[in-house]
């Protein structure tokens, strides 16, 4: 039997009784950071809820509508009516629209980054997609105003004239394209640089092997993606469009700056009109009084619950994909 003989190198280096106790003292300082961390934060969102939660009910409880059903928003009447109708169904519909949009876009544009272009390419429009994540959300919404609503006259008309059939794109009002569907559309041009650049970096963390075993079965550049990338990046590309949904539900500025808000719920996509949650409590707080501020707080609670939730549904079905996670890679 071969016998091996110990170095003096093969002996790990001596670590003194002062280098333990500081690695043990800057192990239990990092461990009491962390926790501090997490629980300031539990504590900052139970402060908001219990701030939120206190105003909504002084404000419901002089309510004399239904705070879901009704379509008016009158809180500085006497009595006060209002409710939040509208303003779910503009926030609902647009958002979901935004994701329709922006989701595949997204995606293809992180798979030609991360796997299609060459790497000249690449770095600079990696830079350019982060640099649209930054842009503030002012400049999207005057842009939208004075570009993309002029822009959008024309293919509303050929929705109008092709789709009209569907109801959804049968523009039964005259006037500028200052809809749900054109907030739609400006907040997927918002959303994607977000979408994008979450997803290029974890299309980035693909284990290499995997790639190289599809390939040398034989794989084509689709297939590999199909088989390999899309699999492993199918809970970053979900956590990155929850993230962009997150952006689209409460974008404020830029849909007050482009959509011309009524209380009237139409399921006419092209007609103007509708609103938002965070449009609503824009465009009416400063000129509301005490009690219509807790009646803006009101749906500011229902949207706080909503993305709670959106956040929420999203957490379980990444849970129940933990082998897609790349967890166990």
């Amino acid at each position: 039997m071969a016998t091996t003989t110990r170095t003096p190198t093969d002996t790990p280096p001596p670590v003194s009784a002062s280098g333990k106790t500081a690695g043990r003292a800057g192990d239990a300082v990092f461990s009491g950071l962390s926790k501090g961390s997490g629980i300031l934060l539990l504590v900052i969102m139970a402060s908001i809820a219990v701030f939120l939660t206190y105003r909504a009910a002084i404000a419901l409880s002089q309510n004399e509508g239904n705070f879901l059903t009704t379509f008016d928003w009158n809180a500085s009447a006497n009595p006060p009516v209002f409710g939040i109708a509208v303003l779910l169904f503009g926030t609902v519909v647009s958002s979901i629209i935004a994701m329709a949009i922006a989701v595949p876009i997204a995606v293809g544009i992180a798979l030609f980054i991360s796997h299609y272009a060459p790497r000249k390419l690449a770095a600079p429009l990696g830079y350019v997609v982060d640099l649209l994540a930054a842009v503030p959300s002012i400049i999207y919404g005057i842009w939208g105003a004075l570009f993309l609503v002029p822009q959008l006259a024309g293919l509303n008309l050929w929705l109008d004239e092709y789709l009209g059939w569907t109801y959804l794109f049968d523009k039964s009002q005259p006037g500028v394209a200052r809809s749900l569907f054109t907030v739609g559309i400006l907040l997927a041009i918002m959303i994607l640089p977000i979408v994008t650049s979450v997803s290029r970096e974890v299309f980035l963390q693909v284990p290499r092997m995997n790639e190289e075993a599809a390939l040398a079965l034989g794989a084509t550049r689709w297939e590999v993606i199909r088989m390999a990338v899309l699999p492993f990046g199918r809970s970053g590309v979900i956590s990155a469009s929850m993230l962009g949904l997150g952006r689209a539900l409460g974008e404020t500025m830029a849909v007050a700056t482009v959509l011309s808000p009524s209380f009237l719920i139409s399921g006419h996509l092209l007609d103007p009109g509708g609103g938002t949650f965070a449009q609503n409590i824009a465009a009416k707080f400063d000129e509301a009084n005490e009690f219509g501020r807790d009646a803006l707080i009101a749906s500011g609670l229902v949207l706080f619950l909503l993305t709670l939730l959106v956040n929420g549904a999203a957490r379980m079905i990444i849970a129940r994909r933990k082998e897609y996670s790349g967890a166990n890679a």
